[in-house]
């Protein structure tokens, strides 16, 4: 059976998280589905991360073993044909190596969350940013987000039901970007890591946005990272600004 790689782009708002679940809509169940309208049986995908209900991706990387020869840029067409009106779809396809696993093969994944700071309501980005009303000081943000650079014990940055069975990550990258933005500002984190636990972005920027508000100084940060307690967390920020970006493998099956 030949195995095919597909790279995802997905707005999660409509879909109760990536993973297959009963009586639930994922994207993992839509691509299902549709690769059953083009195959004799319904094949299983795997993914590199299980994204939560309503975290986007431009990047997720899956792969699926299918019964019959495909064109990969055919096959891609057929897919996205029958994903419509999801707002779900294939942006690059391959035929890969029966060992190729989009989760295991993976070295590194990167994702953005993107938070705006302004008053007014956003109207273009809604859905899609997490909106604080004040503003915030990135010099500071950037202090306590490189406290957390390196490998650690993440107990604090990570979901009590968190099924890893380590919290021990290294995180490799954060990297806060400030943009302009009509009216206020936007900021972006970029996080890169081997792999990541049960929420720990979203606690990362969560703690970080107070830090950036004034209501943390820098170095509690750290202090909450040694804490090793959930307690000791920021709060947990909302799903909508969290996109899966980019999945990494020591050959890229795209050739990019």
């Amino acid at each position: 059976m030949p195995r095919y790689a597909f790279r995802v782009e997905y707005l999660g708002a409509p879909f109760n998280g990536w993973q297959r679940q009963d009586g639930q809509p994922s994207v993992q169940q839509a691509i299902e589905e549709a690769l059953a309208r083009i195959e004799p049986v319904e094949p299983r995908i795997a993914a590199a991360g299980r994204t939560d209900t309503g975290v986007h991706a431009t990047g997720q990387v899956a792969h699926a073993d299918l019964q019959r020869d495909w064109a990969p840029e055919r096959l891609m067409e057929a897919v996205n044909h029958h994903l419509k009106p999801l707002p779900v779809a294939l942006t690059a396809c391959a035929q890969v190596a029966e060992d190729f696993h989009a989760r295991f093969s993976a070295m590194e994944r990167r994702y953005t969350f993107r938070l705006v700071a302004r008053r007014a309501p956003v109207v273009f980005d809604a859905g899609q940013v997490w909106q604080v009303r004040h503003g915030l000081d990135v010099a500071t943000m950037r202090k306590g987000a490189a406290h957390l650079i390196g490998l650690h014990d993440f107990t604090t940055f990570r979901a009590s039901l968190c099924q890893a069975k380590s919290p021990v990550k290294s995180l490799d990258e954060i990297t806060i970007e400030a943009l302009d933005y009509p009216a206020g500002q936007e900021i972006r984190f970029h996080l890169r890591a081997r792999s990541f636990l049960h929420n720990q972005v979203r606690s990362i920027v969560g703690t970080l946005e107070r830090v950036g508000a004034g209501a943390w100084e820098p170095i509690r940060v750290a202090e909450a990272l040694e804490a090793k307690d959930r307690a000791a967390c920021g709060p947990v920020c909302p799903p909508q600004g969290l996109c899966l970006t980019g999945v990494g493998y020591p050959n890229d099956p795209f050739g990019a």
